[in-house]
């Protein structure tokens, strides 16, 4: 750790003569380091203790890295949540073959694209970690662009899932995840705002992609439609270069340098310290790690497939997108009104406001095969996108209030990870269950019950993280009356001594 400003200090006074006695009331006595803690053990120290975080500058360059972090969000998950257009269309152009199953084995492209996005975030948070969050960014943005384009030359289903499911959506979990962490190098004070504005990115891009995709997979069909959409991907690649590491001080500079030098100690650590599983001994971190996937099994569903549910149901509706447009706009708003909300929200209260979003979108799930009129669809999509903001715009501002800003990256990333096995699985499920009863009937009902179970897990973690605050301030205080209590009667012993040598001296 960079010492502190108060650190030198105390150094000093180890090597300036001390009256004899005890120490002072409230202060440990200073210790020399023996034979065995030379300098390596000062460098050692240096590269073992974290140093203390910089207060963030709460805007200046930080608008910039909000914007370039929106575009982010935007290109990344607004090509995601539009996927039920592409999905439509990888129907018609891959389908002509083994038609019974092509649901299946279609909704399998989508679904593994997004769960290799969650599922690549521990790994992104390692590289964010070790490289910094632009170098990463840049190179998830350069690997996305790749996955991409070469998804625009496939002639069948099947390298989707190598080319759109895994190289593109690894290249956009190492593009996204950075652009969670450098927020809050940014800001404090407004960080549930901005995460708001962040997220929304992708409530715009949902918005409007349905049109445009539908416009240019009409006119010049699907290859190349995601040609069209490298373009997205070139830009993040350059809004990647806008994540400036914050300046360092002089001594932080110096720490740096010994950090990375040719013969550091650091450079030989133990992989262990790549992945820090230390803090999932946090109980309410541990139990929001596992709340979050648990209500998730059903989430993405409505994405993959409502549009193919749409054109079964409603099929002399001409403006079917409008659904997933509908989305997109109520969850722009929702993150960001739930974000400033977020401010307001004391402490880890803020995971009250997941609970209910996860209730309502669990329960909306559930009442989309009950619309028969496609107006009473429209306003049920509005309350789920709306919830869907509150629940994505404060997941960042939740996991540092459970780990501190030292751990967030990891926190998220692990959390990520977690989360992309329900995302896989549940688009594929509910596409078995289409594909054996002709019907999506079932599938959005049961779509509907992860999210209220995840939802009554988290409720439990507001009262864990008290729980364990409490433990831990009764420790610290009694730990600080006992020192006092050591303190004042090696002071009564001392002077008791010196009045006996003064007595007898009168004597």
């Amino acid at each position: 750790m960079v010492p502190s400003q108060e650190e030198p200090a105390a150094v000093r006074g180890t090597s300036e003569e001390q009256p004899p006695g005890p120490a002072p009331v409230g202060e440990a006595p200073l210790s020399d380091p023996g034979p065995s803690e030379g300098s390596e053990a000062a460098a050692e120290k240096v590269e073992v203790e974290p140093r203390e975080p910089r207060e963030p500058p709460e805007g200046g360059w930080g608008w910039l890295v909000m914007l370039a972090a929106m575009w982010c969000n935007g290109s990344v998950f607004g090509i995601q949540n539009a996927c039920g257009v592409l999905f439509v269309s990888m129907l018609k152009t891959f389908g002509s073959k083994d038609g019974d199953k092509m649901v299946f084995k279609t909704a399998w492209v989508s679904s593994l694209s997004m769960g290799m996005i969650f599922f690549c975030c521990p790994i992104a948070s390692v590289f964010t970690d070790i490289f910094g969050c632009r170098k990463t960014a840049v190179m998830g943005a350069a690997v996305g662009f790749v996955g991409l384009m070469s998804s625009s030359f496939v002639s069948s289903i099947e390298p989707l899932y190598l080319t759109y499911g895994i190289i593109f959506a690894c290249g956009c979990s190492f593009a996204y995840q950075p652009s969670l962490v450098i927020l809050g190098h940014y800001f404090k004070k407004r960080l549930g705002l901005v995460n708001g504005i962040v997220t929304a990115g992708s409530s715009v891009f949902t918005i409007l992609l349905p049109l445009l995709l539908r416009v240019l997979i009409g006119s010049v069909g699907l290859s190349d439609t995601l040609r069209v959409l490298c373009i997205f991907m070139f830009v993040l690649f350059l809004a990647g270069f806008t994540y400036r590491p914050l300046a360092s001080s002089a001594k932080d500079k110096e720490s740096e340098s010994s950090r990375f030098s040719l013969f550091s100690r650091r450079k030989f650590s133990p992989p262990k310290k790549f992945f820090n599983f230390g803090i999932f001994k946090v109980t309410a971190y541990a139990v929001w790690a596992v709340g979050i996937p648990l209500a998730l099994f059903g989430y993405f569903v409505p994405y993959v497939h409502l549009l193919k549910h749409v054109n079964e149901r409603f099929q002399d509706e001409k403006h079917k997108e409008v659904v997933l447009m509908c989305i997109g706009i109520t969850s722009g708003v929702g993150r960001l009104l739930f974000g400033r909300i977020a401010d307001y929200v004391p402490g880890v209260k803020k995971v009250y406001l997941q609970v209910l979003s996860f209730f309502f979108i669990g329960l909306m799930s559930m009442m989309i095969p009950l619309c028969s009129v496609f107006g009473a669809l429209i306003a049920v999509c509005l309350v789920m996108g709306l919830f869907d903001g509150c629940f994505i715009s404060i997941m960042a501002p939740i996991a540092f209030e459970l780990v501190g800003a030292q751990d967030v990256s990891q926190a998220i990333g692990f959390l990520l990870g977690f989360m992309s096995i329900p995302m896989t699985v549940g688009p594929p499920i509910a596409g078995l269950l289409r594909d054996k009863l002709d019907s999506y009937d079932v599938a959005f009902y049961l779509a509907g019950i992860p999210p209220l179970i995840g939802g009554t897990v988290l409720c439990f973690i507001p009262w864990i993280h008290s729980k364990k605050q409490r433990e831990i301030s009764k420790t610290t205080g009694g730990e600080k009356m006992e020192k006092m209590l050591d303190n004042q009667n090696s002071l009564l012993s001392s002077s008791s001594g010196i009045f006996k040598k003064e007595s007898d001296s009168i004597i």
